[in-house]
């Protein structure tokens, strides 16, 4: 049974295509349930001012999952004939998840579209516009710049919550699957960074490069090193930048750098397969939780059950990471940072 969730007053586990969840518990408590030991988060300091989600990698249009170029010896899904397909299924049930916790906002954090068309755009829009109206920030993905496309490619945009500001960048490069973070976007955060008047957090398709790696890949599959050592220089010198947020690596993973301390560099999981991802953000005065959520219709666990042992079998434990590094505290105090 996986131990999926854990926020400060619920924890969710997941038997197969079965979900177990408790609600109401005590924070920073240890809780007995289904043979696990768990302690819930501690509870943020302050008043709850702000609630919002995000997802990321929807890829409408997609048909095929699993493929994995230059390896053919592996299973790749497909809907089945008469159903509709997966990525409509998953991402219609990701926003009905989302709805239910009357979101502030909800940010899509790249990887629209599989193929980077207007039509699978237009399908993503059609999901999403009636669904969240204004409250949807969206920004596009490599997928999305593949073809010379150019829908949502806002290069940056703020979005002002009680309690924190979201700053959205652009961080594709049409026609290339690494990202990079123009000098310009870079002036942009490093100047709203520098003015705000709460917390911030960023959030981007591409997740960095970490400086304190010791290898520099010239095609490194993320942001290049170059950018990369310019953004983490600019979340080093802005205390109010309390977090990186990307999606793109199809799994959940945190990662500190020494240069920004205690500050994490996320990604979080895809919506269009194992473990079919969202994460909810609970905005407090003294703190941020982030929590992540599978994506609870049945038919969605069961897509996602099905596609949890990709790349023989290897993606299961890539893909879903360790509890820390879905669900965690932000202490956004001046004394906690």
């Amino acid at each position: 049974m996986d131990l999926t969730t854990v926020a400060d007053d619920e924890v969710v586990l997941h038997d197969g295509t079965t979900e177990r969840r408790y609600q109401g518990l005590a924070p920073d408590t240890l809780h007995e349930l289904d043979g696990h030991t768990v302690r819930t988060l501690p509870r943020p300091p302050g008043e709850l001012l702000a609630r919002f989600c995000t997802v990321n990698d929807v890829h409408f249009g997609e048909v095929e999952c699993g493929v994995l170029n230059g390896i053919d010896d592996h299973p790749i899904y497909t809907s089945a004939p008469g159903e509709d397909p997966y990525p409509e299924v998953m991402n219609r049930a990701a926003v009905a998840d989302m709805l239910a916790v009357e979101p502030d906002a909800v940010v899509v954090k790249g990887d629209l579209t599989s193929m980077g068309t207007r039509e699978e755009y237009e399908d993503f829009l059609a999901t999403y516009e009636p669904a969240f109206g204004d409250r949807l920030v969206h920004v596009r993905g490599n997928h999305d710049a593949y073809h010379g496309e150019t829908f949502a490619a806002q290069p940056y945009q703020a979005v002002h919550l009680p309690g924190v500001t979201l700053a959205v960048i652009d961080t594709s490069v049409p026609g290339r699957a690494s990202g990079a973070v123009p000098a310009e976007t870079l002036e942009w955060l490093d100047q709203l960074a520098a003015e705000a008047d709460r917390p911030v957090m960023v959030f981007g398709h591409h997740h960095a490069w970490n400086p304190d790696s010791s290898t520099r890949p010239e095609t490194y599959f993320g942001i290049d090193p170059d950018d990369s050592e310019r953004l983490v220089e600019v979340v080093a010198r802005r205390p109010r930048i309390v977090g990186y947020f990307a999606g793109h690596t199809h799994r959940n993973r945190v990662r500190r750098f020494s240069a920004t301390r205690d500050v994490p560099w996320v990604e979080v999981a895809c919506v269009k397969d194992f473990p079919g991802a969202w994460a909810e953000y609970r905005v407090h005065e003294g703190g941020i939780l982030q929590v992540f959520r599978r994506i609870s219709a049945p038919e969605a666990l069961a897509w996602t059950e099905k596609t949890r042992d990709l790349y023989g079998g290897l993606y299961e434990s890539y893909a879903f990471g360790e509890l820390g590094d879905r669900c965690f505290l932000i202490d956004t105090r001046p004394e906690g940072r």
